[in-house]
């Protein structure tokens, strides 16, 4: 089997909330989404996905995932799609890093190699080790009350686990903090979640002002050094994001920063096959793990159900189903949650259909 072509997409998603709002006046009510369709000489097809959550979020923008696949597609026709290993390897002898770009191209194949296998891609992955796991939301940054608001709308649905936003004046953080966790149920898991966006003095009074509370602290500042100073001045527990790129920083997060917890998002270390690493590491050095993706819809939602799904239940903090957050959906809205859990797929591969219909005309192909 080889790869004949290689599509890309654009589509826009908005957010079902209104407007998602993170620290610094990071706030958008949509993101640009890529979708990659792989198409092989055999008439086989796989679809993968990746969004940035603007350019500002991490060093990565939906214009430069979409020229990063333009220019690495040409050298990835005629390789076999389910020899991911020697995609990954032409991808890096193409471009250094662009792990927006090529998390997409490696969605796809292994979308590809469940067909092939007729198996899901969670079987793949060493099996599901539990039918369905429990699940996140983000509440935007806003006042207290609308914050309080937003969770008690969503708990009202079966979520109880919330990543609020903070990472802006570490006094009105705490007090939107408090306000979310004097509202949720006791068994509710809540994360302080900074992006990066406290400075290292604001850090530090964040984490005092937050003490005795039940809750997680993520990200305080953009820094893997700075957040371990942060984490040495507090007693709550630590989650690290966006600065663990790769293995190197997964280590230095947990023996420098301290860290008990990482979220691991697919398209910033690279797709299903870094985070299927990282995550091993991960669960070999004691940490729990969230597992999701930067942004996306149906195609990524799939994508980070099966990872899920066969992560060891002992290590899974919990996902993220961005299909939920999000109005559009190219696969009718699956996989679905239900709940506050999510389930992975059952069908080969991704396990769900790509309406080609709803996307137009691709934005280009490469094709042998």
């Amino acid at each position: 089997m080889k790869i004949a072509a290689i599509e890309v997409y654009g589509y826009e998603l908005t957010y079902a909330h209104g407007e998602y709002v993170m620290s610094q006046g990071r706030a958008a009510q949509s993101q640009a989404s890529t979708l990659v369709r792989i198409r092989t000489d055999e008439g086989l097809e796989g679809w993968g996905e990746s969004s940035t959550l603007g350019g500002t979020y991490l060093p990565a923008f939906a214009e430069g995932t979409r020229e990063g696949i333009r220019v690495m597609a040409p050298a990835l026709l005629g390789l076999d799609p389910t020899n991911i290993s020697t995609v990954h390897r032409l991808m890096d002898s193409v471009l250094l890093g662009q792990n927006s770009s090529k998390s997409a191209i490696d969605i796809a194949c292994w979308d590809i190699l469940g067909k092939v296998a007729t198996l899901p891609i969670s079987s793949l992955l060493g099996g599901v080790t539990q039918e369905d796991f429990p699940l996140y939301e983000a509440v935007p940054l806003a006042s207290p009350d609308e914050m309080v608001d937003f969770v008690k709308k969503r708990g009202a649905v079966g979520i109880n686990r919330f990543q609020v936003k903070v990472g802006n004046d570490p006094f009105e953080d705490a007090e939107r903090t408090r306000a979310v966790a004097a509202a949720c149920p006791d068994d509710a898991v809540i994360v302080a979640d900074s992006n990066g966006g406290w400075n290292l003095q604001a850090g530090i009074i964040a984490v005092r002002e937050l003490a005795g509370l039940n809750v997680y602290v993520e990200q305080p500042c953009r820094d893997t050094a700075d957040c371990a100073i942060v984490q040495k001045m507090s007693s709550l527990p630590l989650v690290m994001d966006e600065s663990v790129v790769n293995s190197a920083e997964l280590y230095r997060a947990k023996y420098e920063a301290g860290a008990g917890s990482v979220n691991i998002k697919l398209a910033r270390v690279g797709g299903i096959t870094a985070a299927l690493r990282m995550r091993s590491l991960a669960q070999d050095l004691g940490m729990t793990i969230c597992i999701e993706d930067v942004w996306g819809g149906d195609v990524t939602t799939a994508a980070v159900s099966h990872v899920a799904a066969s992560t060891r239940p002992d290590a899974l903090l919990h996902a993220s189903f961005f299909n939920d957050w999000t109005n559009e959906h190219i696969a009718g809205h699956a996989p679905r949650s239900k709940q506050g859990r999510g389930k992975a797929p059952t069908a080969p591969g991704l396990g769900i259909s790509v309406d080609v219909s709803a996307l137009g005309k691709p934005l280009f192909e490469v094709a042998r």
